[in-house]
């Protein structure tokens, strides 16, 4: 049997992680503290119990977020990495390079949930490109992000960007 095998990063590239083994437990989390940590209406997590996580560049920063909790984040970028509790650790479902093979399979703390998500599918909604107002700055953007794919140095040593 091939081992399943995940790749995954901050936006910025600093931090780049891999996880080896069979990924189940795809989740959304609506409790406050959830909420404030990701800066969103809630937090999409993917518990690595059960596989084998490594960071393959960089360190985590921390924040305790209480006295079960603690948070891992990239210094350099801001991006919230994970959800570290006793039972094991839990990594930002859009930090993965292809967070569409992860989807969500349940909900925590709805005692938190903020009633308009469930309506987010009927909102009215475009592509990027089709709004005539933005295309021009849209056009000016230089993305600074890192590729979804191990790269062996970021920034390259030449400042270029794939």
């Amino acid at each position: 049997m091939t081992t399943q095998i995940y790749t995954g990063g901050c936006q910025c590239g600093a931090i780049r992680f891999r996880v080896e083994g069979v990924l189940k437990d795809s989740s959304i989390c609506h409790c406050r503290m959830c909420q404030k940590a990701f800066g969103a209406y809630y937090a999409p997590l993917v518990s690595t119990r059960g596989a084998q996580l490594s960071w393959t560049r960089g360190a985590l920063k921390h924040f305790q977020s209480s006295n079960m909790v603690r948070r891992g984040f990239c210094d350099a970028c801001g991006t919230p990495l994970t959800y570290e509790a006793p039972d094991g650790v839990a990594v930002s479902a859009g930090a993965f390079d292809d967070p569409s093979a992860l989807p969500p399979t349940f909900q925590f703390g709805l005692e938190g949930k903020i009633a308009f998500v469930d309506h987010f599918a009927a909102l009215p909604g475009m592509n990027t490109d089709e709004d005539p107002s933005s295309e021009a700055y849209v056009h000016k953007i230089i993305s600074y992000q890192h590729p979804d794919f191990d790269t062996d140095t970021w920034p390259t040593p030449d400042g270029a960007k794939p």
